[in-house]
């Protein structure tokens, strides 16, 4: 399986990677979170632009984007526009989506987009085309706020996001007991088996899906998101206990 390598990180190998939101509403609180960042076991920065009050003041954006890079060093930046239809903040048409995504990674600022696959195929070459031209690595996601899918659907679109040249497919899904939990680790442990050529990263939100979380190296999902701060979705646990969890399981992969 190919990794993914960004600045000093390598992901889909050895312990998963460890990613924190930052979802500040003003620039001011926006990086006092990226500098908290620094002191933290995190991996990777994601800013979730979509809760930045001028979101949709695209040279806003990019001032905050340059502050953030300077304030986040060396740790990798993933920009997320997390749209009202997958649980973000805001709502947005497609065709604005794409260029404000475009558009971002041709800053020079970012390291990884977050692009919505269902927000359609052909709106979505164009983001990964754009961002793959400005050196930009692309996360494919998906959202399920309401539900766990069965195994062989959660399979399938990790799939699709794979042939659609996303360069880490991302799957998050809600579960409502247990049973969900092991029903999207399964789907892991298949597509990471069967399908992957890259890395794959999958969550079960809610509190009863935070094993997920952790467990991630033992099923093959490269990427577990923590809160450094705020949680941006249900079931986050701290990185600083998300750190020691993985780090414990890791030594008994060996």
């Amino acid at each position: 399986m190919n990794t993914v390598k960004i600045r000093n990180i390598e992901i889909g190998s050895g312990l998963p990677k460890i990613c924190a939101p930052i979802i500040g509403a003003t620039k001011e609180e926006i990086l006092v979170e990226a500098e908290n960042i620094g002191s933290l076991p995190v991996d990777i920065a994601e800013w979730r632009v979509d809760w930045f009050e001028h979101a949709f003041n695209f040279s806003k954006v990019e001032n905050v984007l340059k502050d953030l890079r300077t304030a986040l060093g060396e740790t990798p930046l993933l920009m997320t526009f997390r749209t009202s239809n997958e649980g973000g903040e805001k709502s947005i048409k497609p065709d604005d989506y794409a260029e404000f995504i475009v558009s971002a990674s041709e800053t020079g600022y970012v390291d990884l987009v977050d692009v919505e696959v269902f927000i359609g195929t052909d709106i979505v070459k164009e983001i990964i085309a754009g961002a793959h031209n400005a050196g930009v690595k692309v996360i494919g996601s998906n959202h399920d706020f309401n539900k766990t899918p069965d195994k062989d659907e959660i399979v399938e679109r990790l799939r699709n996001m794979q042939e659609l040249g996303v360069d880490i497919p991302k799957i998050a899904v809600m579960s409502k007991d247990m049973k969900d939990v092991i029903t999207l680790l399964a789907a892991t442990e298949e597509m990471h088996r069967e399908f992957a050529d890259r890395p794959i990263v999958t969550v079960s939100m809610s509190e009863t899906g935070v094993l997920s979380r952790i467990c991630g190296e033992a099923f093959g999902s490269a990427i577990t998101f923590g809160a450094a701060k705020n949680i941006s979705a249900p079931g986050q646990m701290g990185v600083n206990d998300l750190s020691t969890a993985i780090k414990f399981l890791h030594e008994y992969l060996q």
